[in-house]
């Protein structure tokens, strides 16, 4: 298949790379000349497990190409939108600015033997509008929406082995036909290994992306909120998730307590998906979703105040490493990061902050210049009062206590991951707390 992805972010370029691995001819489209020079030069724009490699051997094979020329599509018979769908800068709605953009870049490009896809995470209704755009503009090619569900850190292996294809197909029957004889051909070596395969419309498709988004936020948010009260009453909420866990009907993932979600998708999808539902006239209906939000906020300020209470209530001339930056493990994303939010809060109560995180410490230092930034734990922990283990880095779950312990002022750790072993912790000297275990 010849295969053009429009947007070369982190979701358009994983996409892009993986496909032409597969087989496909892909041209990556962006407007950014620098990210495509970087791209076309094998210099991924973002840390993401194995990309790196993925990326040249793809180029190497030829298969897989970028340009800020957006009239090399014409050759090209399926169009991927891989571009982002930020919220809005003043409300919880989806910005569909990108989405809105990159159509109008094809227009001029499209035959009506083409097909244009969707993946980025979109409002119900909008594929619909989509539609609407073309035929406007006297474009005849059928839109089929494509939803993606890719884990960072794992990005590569959703998208080449994904635990479920979603198309959302237009109602005419021949458009339909079209899109699936595409869809099809793009996705034969995933379907031809079984991997189920869900066929619905549009508005299906967009709704499964923000419903799954959703359920896991309220599986995470359920959790802590269960931890508040073990705190309360001395539980353990490891051990009620280990539990609850075992029931095949909630299963143990997403049942981690700790300081909440982050990132460019969770907290995002849920806004925008109680602003659609507003604007459908059903607001009742996710009304659990703003609780769900506001319990993931309020984890992040509860480490604050765990934090204030560990320095004797005062941040003044008071040293605090912060460990980890990106929002999870074996990501450079710090959107929405809550070990970021922690960080820049304390700091902005007087305290000295330095941060080290094993690939977002140039995000870091570009998006908070305010932070001090260390190359490693235990540069970061030297002479600090206090040590918060925020992302739960593989380098961080192996710390040494003993050997942390020499380096710092008062050792003291605030594990907000619930990854260390408390009684390894306390028997080194430190004094330990969690989130929600004695």
């Amino acid at each position: 298949m010849r295969i053009t992805t429009v947007g070369c972010g982190y979701l358009g370029a994983v996409y892009a790379a993986s496909m032409a691995s597969i087989g496909h001819e892909v041209l990556g489209l962006d407007v950014d000349q620098k990210k495509i020079d970087n791209l076309a030069a094998g210099i991924p724009p973002f840390h993401e497990p194995g990309f790196d490699e993925l990326l040249r051997e793809a180029l190497d094979t030829g298969r897989l190409t970028f340009s800020t020329d957006y009239s090399l599509a014409a050759d090209y018979e399926a169009h991927v939108i891989c571009v982002g769908t930020p919220q809005q800068v003043d409300s919880a709605r989806a910005d569909l600015t990108y989405v809105h953009a990159a159509v109008d870049s094809l227009i001029p490009h499209l035959q009506d033997h083409h097909v244009v896809l969707g993946r980025s995470t979109v409002p119900v209704g909008t594929a619909d509008s989509l539609v609407q755009r073309l035929r406007d503009a006297g474009v005849q090619a059928p839109l089929a929406w494509n939803p993606e569900f890719l884990r960072e850190g794992f990005a590569i292996e959703d998208t080449l082995r994904p635990d479920r294809i979603v198309y959302g197909l237009p109602e005419d029957p021949a458009e339909a036909a079209r899109a699936r004889e595409v869809l099809d051909g793009m996705y034969a070596t995933m379907l031809e290994a079984d991997t189920p395969l869900v066929v619905g419309n549009y508005a299906t498709a967009e709704l499964v992306k923000v419903s799954a988004n959703s359920f896991l936020a309220t599986k995470i948010s359920f959790i802590n909120a269960v931890a508040e009260v073990c705190e309360a009453t001395g539980a353990d909420v490891s051990v009620i998730a280990e539990a609850i866990g075992l029931d095949d009907r909630i299963g143990p993932k997403f049942l981690r307590a700790g300081i909440g979600f982050g990132g460019g998708c969770l907290p995002k999808d849920i806004r925008a998906f109680m602003a659609r539902a507003g604007e459908l006239g059903v607001t009742e209906a996710l009304a659990f979703l703003r609780e769900v939000d506001h319990v993931n906020n309020r984890r992040r300020d509860h480490v604050v105040n765990m934090t204030r209470k560990a320095l004797g209530g005062s941040f003044t001339d008071k040293r605090i490493a912060v460990l980890g930056a990106a929002f999870k493990p074996n990501s450079d994303d710090t959107r929405q990061s809550p070990a970021l939010y922690i960080a820049s809060k304390l700091s902005g109560r007087g305290a000295d902050v330095v941060v080290t995180d094993p690939a977002a410490n140039s995000r870091v230092h570009a998006e908070r210049p305010n932070l001090a930034v260390a190359e490693d734990a235990y540069a970061a922990a030297t002479g600090a009062d206090v040590v918060l283990l925020l992302t739960e880095w593989d380098e961080f779950k192996q710390l040494d206590p003993v050997k942390l312990r020499e380096v710092v002022g008062t050792p003291h750790m605030i594990d907000g991951r619930n990854v260390l072993d408390p009684a390894q912790w306390r028997e080194a000297g430190w004094t330990y707390q969690s989130m929600g275990r004695p």
